[in-house]
């Protein structure tokens, strides 16, 4: 019986050491993670952007800009299911040349890796603002950018052929002005097709000024005009400094919006609200009322000129030549 004890005993070790010695435990290694940054094409100064992280598998992306971390974006999750994106709203604290990256860690540590995302340079456009026209005069408020589009040609084409706000462009890319205007005779009113007569952009060395068409991009509406470069016929292909001029002229109007102040009783609870005299008491507001006009005003014309600083002057530059 002991024999016996024994034998079984000896067995099992033998099997135990056979799983230990002969080949070791299958524990799986985690795979190697990626992190994708996209997006970030801002102006400095304006409203945040989104930058995307595109992760292996669910996690958490700390973003940075210029190695430092991004407030409010210490640990954004990304979306369960993919693509695993993780999103970020980026301010940013400087013009020109900015480095965005992020770092991953993702929620199953046992399956994938920790991994830091390759830098993403992204240049931060400058806007310029104008207040109106030549005269000083207009009450028409100018806001324009430039910004590249699709459709470059020549041999930048496969390189340089995306969308971002930017006042440098090389031969071969198109370049969409984009204008936003107000116009303070109809308070502070967008001016969009409804009160717009004219809205162009005249370029010097081009025959024809160019004509804006009003249009919504990603929920954005706004002017804009294209101008195409390049080598071929008809394309603008003046090198060095892009001298333009924007042009926007309202519709004659026969009524106006003028600011005003009125009486609104207080209530609490939709109850009105009676004072130590006895008295109702009232809030004195301010709204626009609509005052018609007769004879009709005669639309603003409002102009832009870029001011020339370093950080706005648009320039248009040859393509570099490999050696």
């Amino acid at each position: 019986m002991n024999r016996k004890i024994s034998i079984a005993i000896i067995s099992a070790v033998a099997l135990l050491g056979g799983a230990i010695v002969g080949g070791a435990p299958a524990y799986a290694v985690p795979a190697a993670s990626t992190l994708v940054m996209t997006g970030g094409s801002a102006v400095f100064g304006l409203d945040p952007v989104a930058v995307n992280a595109t992760a292996i598998a669910p996690g958490v992306v700390k973003f940075f800009a210029n190695a430092v971390m991004i407030p409010g974006c210490d640990a954004v999750p990304t979306k369960i299911v993919a693509p695993f994106v993780a999103v970020c709203m980026w301010k940013p604290d400087k013009a020109g040349l900015n480095g965005l990256s992020g770092s991953f860690t993702p929620t199953d540590l046992a399956a994938f890796t920790a991994v830091d995302s390759p830098l993403l340079n992204v240049k931060v456009g400058v806007p310029i603002q104008t207040t109106g026209a030549s005269s000083g005069t207009s009450p028409i408020q100018i806001f324009v950018d430039t910004i590249l589009t699709t459709g470059s040609k020549g041999p930048i084409a496969p390189r340089f052929n995306g969308c971002a706000v930017m006042n440098e462009f090389l031969l071969g890319q198109n370049i969409l002005f984009r204008v936003y205007a107000n116009n303070a005779d109809q308070g502070n009113a967008v001016m969009d097709p409804t009160n717009t007569a004219k809205a162009y952009v005249e370029i010097a060395g081009v025959k024809d000024p160019i004509q804006m068409v009003y249009r919504n991009h990603s929920g954005v509406a706004f002017w804009s005009g294209l101008l195409r470069t390049g080598t071929d016929p008809g394309l603008y292909s003046t090198l060095g400094t892009i001298v333009y001029k924007v042009v926007v002229t309202a519709k004659d109007a026969t009524s106006i919006k003028v600011l005003s102040t009125k009486l609104v009783a207080q209530r609490v609870d939709g109850k009105r609200i009676i004072g130590e005299d006895g008295r109702f008491v009232y809030d004195r507001v301010s709204y626009y009322r609509t005052v018609q006009v007769s004879p009709a005003l005669k639309g603003s014309t409002g102009s832009y000129y870029p001011d020339w600083a370093a950080t706005s002057k648009l320039t248009l530059f040859a393509v570099p030549v490999s050696k």
